[in-house]
């Protein structure tokens, strides 16, 4: 952890002089065939067919695990509702006949692996949960756009599943003055640094 904040801090003092020698962040770099994978903070409803008093809901804990009625410390994170469900079964079948289990997330969260990191100067910086088909304008809305001071169109894409490549963003085109072309799909994982203006 104190890595990434090492990292961000180098990459956010770096950021106003060298985003211009950057490429432009690819309009599309969504990935198809994306699941969502469970994280701390997530909650997570369990339902057993049959066994209501098995079924109910659950916090990811921030160890990545969670308890439930017979099984006690099972490891959540980095796994989908369906493989979770299917360990559940194999621990239940110890005291049930061909357990039936259905996981269903709620509260979505997600690893920290997979968050997009919005940082500087956003209206409310923020770590939000990535979803399928999330682009560069989805995160603007969620954080409120960009501050007064913000120098958007200097602002840097960094792509943590391209081993830390680096795009420049055209914020302020898209945010302020309607460019679509400067939208960009994200990837989990992205980070979104956006320095102040120099006046």
């Amino acid at each position: 952890m104190t890595r990434l904040v090492f990292c961000l801090a180098a990459a956010l003092s770096l950021a106003g002089c060298a985003s211009s020698n950057l490429p432009l962040a690819p309009s599309q770099a969504a990935v198809a065939d994306y699941q969502y994978v469970i994280g701390p903070g997530d909650n997570v409803n369990i339902i057993v067919w049959r066994n209501p008093e098995l079924s109910l809901s659950v916090p990811v804990r921030p160890d990545g695990k969670l308890t439930s009625p017979l099984i006690e410390d099972l490891t959540a994170i980095g796994k989908n509702p369906t493989s979770l469900a299917r360990e559940i079964e194999a621990k239940l079948t110890k005291f049930i006949q061909d357990p039936v289990v259905t996981v269903i997330v709620s509260g979505f969260v997600g690893p920290t692996s997979e968050q997009i990191r919005i940082v500087g100067s956003a209206t409310r910086p923020s770590a939000l949960p990535y979803r399928q088909n999330m682009t560069v304008l989805d995160a603007m809305i969620a954080v409120g756009g960009i501050t007064e001071y913000a120098s958007g169109n200097r602002a840097v894409l960094i792509r943590s599943a391209d081993k830390g490549k680096q795009y420049t963003l055209r914020l302020r085109d898209l945010l302020r003055h309607g460019d679509v072309s400067a939208n960009a799909d994200l990837r989990p994982g992205d980070i979104i640094i956006i320095p102040e203006g120099w006046f």
